[in-house]
């Protein structure tokens, strides 16, 4: 569903805030070609956006706020555009102690950074390192992440465990194999939002995603402001969640 129109009034219910959102933040290329910018310069843009989201976020109390940076599907994409994307994660790692300060927040990195490269895994590591006191809101990018991958990797690791031992394949159940996810610290996502007006999950948060609302827009990300999230936030907490159940 897109919502070209913005509620009137919206005053959002502070009891019923998400309590984990997560964001696809799409259309940064389209964005900047659109303006005869290289497609770099719409990541640059995408990059100061999260910046201002997570502050809001943060200030209404969201616990967990989930980012698409970068599918397990991306590596497709031209070679110039990998390393300008790396180039930039490196960059926001590099500065992340002197951003998160006074923040409150941790940062968290969900997907496979093996294939990634020595330097990025080390800023990785001392970026979630430094942020780790932090117990306000998690901000935690899916990198080289894929549901579907997600998912697997967490079979083989439980598959590890549990080998053979029939008593142990007898307690495995959605709570066990939960544990064994990237995001098994995370509270359940909420509401899964995406702009540029494409309307697909795209291998993001497959598992987590089973009871989540969607919440579509045509706003490219690099646009999407405050106020778009605001707007998101008061459509969901305006839906009907039944988990499957009557009311």
């Amino acid at each position: 569903m897109f919502f070209k129109k913005k509620a009137e009034k919206m005053e959002l219910d502070m009891e019923r805030i998400p309590r984990h959102i997560g964001v696809i933040m799409d259309g940064n290329g389209r964005w900047a070609s659109r303006r005869g910018l290289p497609r770099s310069a719409g990541h640059k843009r995408g990059a100061d956006i999260l910046e201002n989201i997570c502050d809001y976020c943060n200030s209404i109390g969201v616990k967990a706020l989930t980012v698409y940076a970068f599918s397990t599907e991306n590596w497709a994409r031209p070679q110039g555009e990998i390393d300008a994307l790396m180039e930039l994660l490196y960059h926001y790692l590099q500065m992340v102690e002197e951003k998160f300060k006074g923040r409150n927040m941790r940062l968290k990195i969900s997907g496979d950074i093996s294939p990634l490269s020595e330097k990025i895994q080390a800023a990785i590591h001392h970026a979630e390192e430094v942020t780790a006191s932090g117990c306000g809101m998690v901000l935690n990018i899916a990198l080289n992440y894929g549901g579907r991958d997600e998912i697997v990797r967490a079979a083989r690791k439980l598959c590890a465990d549990v080998g053979s031992n029939p008593e142990k394949i007898a307690q495995i159940d959605e709570k066990l194999f939960t544990s064994y996810l990237d995001m098994a610290d995370l509270p359940e996502v909420d509401l899964i939002i995406r702009p540029s007006g494409e309307k697909r999950l795209s291998n993001f948060m497959l598992w987590q995603a089973a009871y989540a609302e969607f919440w579509y827009s045509d706003i490219c990300w690099p646009d999407f402001k405050e106020e778009d999230m605001q707007q998101a936030i008061y459509d969901y907490q305006n839906r009907d969640r039944r988990f499957g159940g009557v009311k």
